[in-house]
């Protein structure tokens, strides 16, 4: 087993944790749906949790494929992951009661759901540079990282701080869209990137 496949194994049992916590809690609303209001305001933001999920799984094959095993990485992996399961076990309420209007849930922790994500993405930004210097194509990837990470904070920092649901839809729901038009991409034109709105054209 290569130094990545260890990694990779390590970091998927981890983040599919963190995806498995957002199905369980929209599969729990979905059950409970004639005592519960579910709204749009929770399903938008555990779609852009989920989504960034996946781009840190597809950052972390680009960062990592080549990287060779130390502990250190694995602690820093651990962090990361941990930072996501935390922020993916906030988007739905763990226990629902009838009448719950999931909007409540919502506000109360919104902000600290999409802080988190924000950290994860600083911390993968941090490893994926430390990564690449120094290697051919560095200087490409960094101008990507430093066009997809102001943009990410952009669109993310204002999303967790607003208490406009408008503003909010906006915000992430363009967000949610950049990632979706990513996935669509053919991979011969997408460009390595760090969990971020940041994979461009080549």
């Amino acid at each position: 087993m290569s130094a990545f496949e260890f990694y990779f194994s390590f970091y998927g049992l981890a983040l599919g944790l963190s995806v498995a916590v957002i199905a369980t809690g929209l599969a729990t609303a979905i059950q409970h749906r004639t005592t519960l209001r579910i709204g749009w305001l929770t399903p938008l933001l555990a779609l852009f949790v989920g989504l960034d999920i996946a781009t840190f799984w597809d950052a972390a094959w680009h960062t990592f494929r080549d990287a060779p095993f130390s502990y250190g990485m694995l602690v820093i992996g651990l962090a990361i992951a941990m930072v996501y399961f935390i922020a993916a076990s906030l988007v739905f309420p763990h226990q629902i009661e009838d009448g719950m209007d999931l909007d409540d849930h919502f506000w109360g922790n919104k902000r600290i759901v999409l802080i988190l994500t924000t950290v994860a993405n600083t911390l993968m930004v941090a490893v994926s540079i430390s990564q690449i210097l120094g290697k051919p194509g560095a200087a490409m990837l960094l101008i990507n990282y430093a066009i997809a990470y102001p943009l990410y904070l952009v669109l993310v920092v204002p999303a967790a701080l607003t208490r406009s649901r408008r503003t909010f839809a906006i915000l992430l729901g363009l967000h949610v869209a950049i990632y979706l038009i990513l996935a669509s991409m053919p991979a011969t034109l997408a460009v390595p990137t760090p969990a971020t709105p940041a994979a461009v054209a080549g």
